[in-house]
């Protein structure tokens, strides 16, 4: 199921002896466009950290409840590996993070979590990071605010314009599946849906996505319609335009 980053944020975050407050912000690898880490806003609680929350800790979300039920209790967020909070998230500090919780690391194997391809996967216990399937040397580190990237432009092959508004993350799997493209600085009729796979070079200087789609393709491409997210077929018809128009 789809659903919308913007709509996350601010869900609360529930550890199984209690809440430990809200989700600020979503952390992802720019390699792939998974979502790795939920970042959390505790306020007075764990003052001047950044506490980093795994979509792999997760139970069943309730949607309805604006909330996110944590496998861990307070004690354990609380000794997780501490992170400054304006500081960057390491590799290092990720291998401390995931040891820690026991966690194979999603950078090693051949799938979007490393062996699994969801976050559910990584709960089976594993005797040492070892027993994950190793691909070739692990990736550095590549993570990006979400919250980031909302407001960045869109550079069309033919140099045309348009800017993020929203992305969309698929719940199950947390890959960011499509951007939501703002249109109307230069294409009549407001928002329409591109995927990340389409999507490359990423300046975060000058805060630009370039992407291999001319003005064209992006202007018909399929309608944000946010009523049809939980529409599998809404999906599939994305999917079926895009792959009418393949990369040059």
């Amino acid at each position: 199921m789809l659903r919308r980053i913007s709509e996350l944020e601010g869900f609360t975050l529930a550890a199984t002896d209690g809440e430990m407050g809200t989700c600020r912000d979503f952390l992802f690898d720019d390699r792939d466009w998974a979502v790795r880490y939920l970042v959390a806003r505790t306020g007075g609680w764990l003052t001047g950290r950044q506490v980093l929350i795994s979509p792999a800790s997760l139970d069943q979300p309730d949607w309805a409840g604006q909330r996110f039920p944590v496998r861990l209790t307070r004690e354990q967020v609380e000794q997780c590996p501490p992170l400054d909070e304006h500081a960057p998230v390491s590799r290092e500090y990720e291998i401390a993070y995931h040891e820690y919780l026991g966690m194979p690391f999603y950078w090693l194997g051949g799938d979007l979590w490393g062996a699994y391809p969801d976050p559910a996967g990584m709960l089976h216990p594993v005797s040492s990071p070892e027993d994950v399937p190793e691909k070739g040397e692990p990736k550095a580190g590549h993570l990006r605010s979400c919250a980031e990237v909302v407001g960045y432009d869109i550079r069309s092959a033919d140099d045309s314009v348009e800017s993020v508004e929203d992305l969309l993350v698929d719940t199950r799997t947390w890959a960011l599946r499509f951007v939501v493209v703002d249109t109307r600085r230069w294409i009549p009729g407001g928002r329409v849906v591109v995927p990340t796979s389409r999507l490359h070079e990423i300046d975060w200087v000058d805060r630009r996505i370039a992407t291999d789609l001319d003005n064209e393709a992006i202007s018909k491409s399929p309608a944000f319609d946010p009523d049809r997210l939980k529409d599998a077929d809404f999906e599939r018809e994305i999917d079926a335009y895009f792959a009418s128009r393949p990369p040059r």
